[in-house]
């Protein structure tokens, strides 16, 4: 890639509700099982889960081997041990043994940390986007009143120092850490700019970091996705009606660097063009289990579109890739997507621990799963290093100039 975003590359999260029968039935099941002692109890819940949408796994592990190393080491290591951790070491360890790289384990902070990035709120911050041009790190985009564009600082300034540590080495997401922390604390940078040396100190804030941008130029709706998250629905909605509204001759949909997030989400966005279409379809084991279709308000329908991706979209925003270029409601400009074919649930595991699971395979509206393979764009335009640290984007120069 020419530019190494600092982005974060979330698996799908499909959300969950519990209808009121469904709640009712629990009730009921919480009563049976007072009633009906011991494994009685799990074969009964074993049996109705799948009727009810959820899943009751009885099986159990010997774990004796593990206990046995456990007391081995607690006899014999000279230190000590952190029970706690040990605990988690040996279920991060269990659940890596599945094989798959989307099936993890997180401990409480991991968690945490995952649902912070997959709803944007990174915690205290200057509101800059940081990437690598000229192999090094450099702000590629700032957001609108946020701390960096108060500060003076502009996209295309070089960090070459963050509280006086040379950062003129580091990876975008290394330089992003240390700038982050506690809002309302300070953080000194040394940039670069037109080859003079500047420094500023920027009190970092609370960033307000949506996941959806949009703008009209010369006629065109540029509308940017940076995630999928609760809100993008709604936002990508507000903007396809400003787009209506100012009569755009063309839509350019960006989802380069777009690592994922909600189904549902995508499901929403898919269906600003598609009108009671079938967005994907998930399958378990090669048979169909679901089929999610957009709403009937295709606001964008009828209005020429042009998707932007690259090797960094993934999961979600193949999914809307692949269904607007299955239903030919849009052309696909840049470069083959990630590859992410796989739907993932988050469930909770206590403590602030979560597991989150491969549940199944996701097949855009033509059949196609396109694991490891990714979604060919029907023209391939490349991003090279020299077009970044030139400032150039031929990627989407290409989409708008399809839509001439």
């Amino acid at each position: 890639m020419a530019e190494q975003k600092q982005s974060m590359a979330t698996p799908i999260k499909e959300k969950e509700g519990i209808s009121r029968t469904v709640y009712f039935f629990t009730i009921a099941i919480v009563a049976v099982v007072g009633f009906v002692a011991g494994t009685r109890s799990n074969d009964f819940m074993a049996a109705v889960g799948p009727i009810f949408g959820f899943k009751v796994e009885t099986s159990t592990l010997d774990l004796g081997s593990v206990q046995q190393t456990f007391q081995q080491l607690k006899g014999n290591f000279d230190g000590n041990l952190d029970t706690q951790k040990l605990i988690e070491g040996a279920s991060r360890g269990l659940v890596a043994a599945a094989g798959d790289q989307y099936t993890v384990y997180m401990d409480p902070k991991e968690a945490a940390d995952f649902d912070k990035d997959l709803s944007g709120e990174i915690g205290g911050g200057i509101g800059a986007e940081i990437g690598i041009r000229s192999d090094k790190p450099t702000i590629i985009r700032v957001l609108a009143n946020n701390p960096a564009e108060k500060a003076g600082l502009k996209a295309g300034d070089t960090i070459v120092a963050v509280n006086d540590q040379n950062a003129s080495s580091w990876t975008a997401d290394k330089t992003a850490t240390e700038i982050r922390g506690e809002a309302g604390t300070t953080v000194k940078l040394v940039i670069v700019r037109d080859n003079d040396t500047r420094e500023f100190t920027v009190t970092r804030q609370i960033v307000d970091n949506p996941s959806v941008q949009a703008s009209v130029q010369d006629g065109l709706g540029i509308l940017t996705i940076s995630r999928f998250d609760d809100q993008t629905g709604n936002l990508a909605r507000k903007a396809a009606e400003n787009f209506r509204q100012q009569n755009v001759r063309g839509v350019v949909l960006d989802l380069r660097g777009n690592g994922g997030g909600y189904l549902t989400a995508a499901q929403d966005v898919a269906g600003l063009w598609l009108d009671n279409e079938v967005v994907v379809s998930e399958r378990v084991n090669g048979k169909v289990t679901d089929e999610l279709r957009s709403g009937s308000d295709a606001i964008l329908s009828g209005v020429p579109t042009v998707v932007v991706v690259n090797g960094s979209s993934a999961s979600a925003s193949e999914i809307v890739a692949g269904a607007l270029q299955d239903h030919k409601k849009a052309t696909l400009v840049g470069e083959k997507t990630f590859g992410k074919g796989t739907v993932q649930k988050v469930l909770d595991l206590g403590g602030g621990a979560v597991l989150k699971v491969t549940v199944a395979r996701w097949y855009t509206p033509n059949g196609k799963n396109i694991t490891k393979e990714g979604i060919n764009p029907d023209q391939t335009v490349e991003l090279t290093a020299a077009d970044a640290d030139a400032g150039k984007d031929p990627q989407l120069e290409a989409a708008e100039s399809k839509l001439q």
